[in-house]
């Protein structure tokens, strides 16, 4: 009788993982087909792709479509500033809201519920867009870089999850390093922002792929000083550009430079622009893919 079940109880287990395995092949394959697909258009000829029948390997190579999009010299100017507003973003983001987050999870500071109260009202209630801009106006931050960094420094959504995570913490901690002498400041750098690594990283990463992909607030509020264009709002402009040139599926205006007619088509530029904005993120993600499963699902534990 034992041998029977257990006999049952391997066959279960055989196709279970046996099932579990071509769902994930069949999950992995349809994640990651419009990308190689999209790749494999960037590098082909853009003539050539309009035959269609492109799946995952180029018939012709070619960089042409590459070319077509750094052949404006703002553009390298455009991806410096993108990597400094999310970089700077990022760091005094991820500091800046953990530190209020260790401040409000304390249970002796008197204010904790209002304030808490408040940056939550803040993820449902939205003075809009004109008020924000008239806002952003009156402090003197239009046509300016900051105007990149101080209105997103602090996110109600990360602020909830990182405190969170703090009050998982065990609160001897705390009072052992008081006992030592030890300050807020002093506990908060050399005790729980350690220990946070796994949440911190994991904020950081929706901090900086939400900073590099945003062009919306380039294009209110910085779109009149071309030093102030980011990688995305140009190449926003140029997929505009794109787009209006689909009734004519010939050479792109300006994006020739000699080259053969036919070669740069819109769809190519399209994919060629998709791989240059996501690419500089997938090359971070691996650094902090192993602390976003674990930060992720302890920071959103709830109180």
């Amino acid at each position: 009788m034992k041998t029977a079940t257990f006999q049952n109880n391997r066959l279960e287990a055989i196709l279970f993982n046996t099932l579990n395995g071509f769902f994930m092949l069949f999950l992995v394959i349809v994640t990651l087909y419009p990308f190689l697909h999209t790749l494999t258009v960037s590098f082909n000829e853009g003539n050539d792709t309009l035959r269609g029948g492109l799946y995952l390997w180029p018939r012709i190579w070619s960089l042409q479509n590459y070319r077509s999009i750094f052949i404006s010299g703002t553009i390298y100017h455009a991806a410096w500033i993108s990597v400094a507003r999310t970089v700077t973003l990022t760091v005094l983001g991820v500091f800046l809201t953990s530190m209020l987050a260790y401040t409000l999870a304390q249970p002796h500071y008197l204010f904790r519920k209002i304030i808490g109260l408040l940056f939550v009202l803040t993820m449902y209630f939205n003075a809009g867009l004109i008020p924000n801009y008239f806002l952003i106006k009156q402090l003197g931050l239009l046509n300016s870089f900051w105007v990149y960094i101080l209105p997103g420094m602090v996110s109600a959504f990360n602020l909830i999850v990182i405190r969170t995570y703090i009050k998982s913490l065990p609160g001897s901690l705390i009072e052992s390093a008081k006992i030592d002498g030890a300050g807020d400041f002093t506990i908060f750098l050399r005790i729980i922002f350690p220990l946070c690594t796994p949440v911190l990283a994991t904020i950081a990463l929706f901090i900086a792929v939400g900073s590099w992909n945003s062009w919306f607030d380039t294009f209110l509020y910085a779109s009149s000083d071309i030093k102030l264009s980011t990688l995305q709002y140009e190449m926003m402009k140029l997929l505009g550009s794109t787009m209006s040139s689909n009734s004519d599926p010939a050479l792109l205006n300006g994006v020739n430079t000699g080259q053969s007619k036919g070669m740069v088509t819109p769809a190519s530029v399209r994919a060629a622009i998709t791989i240059v904005t996501a690419v500089p993120i997938l090359l971070v993600y691996p650094f902090l893919q192993r602390f976003f499963v674990v930060g992720l699902n302890l920071g959103s534990v709830k109180e």
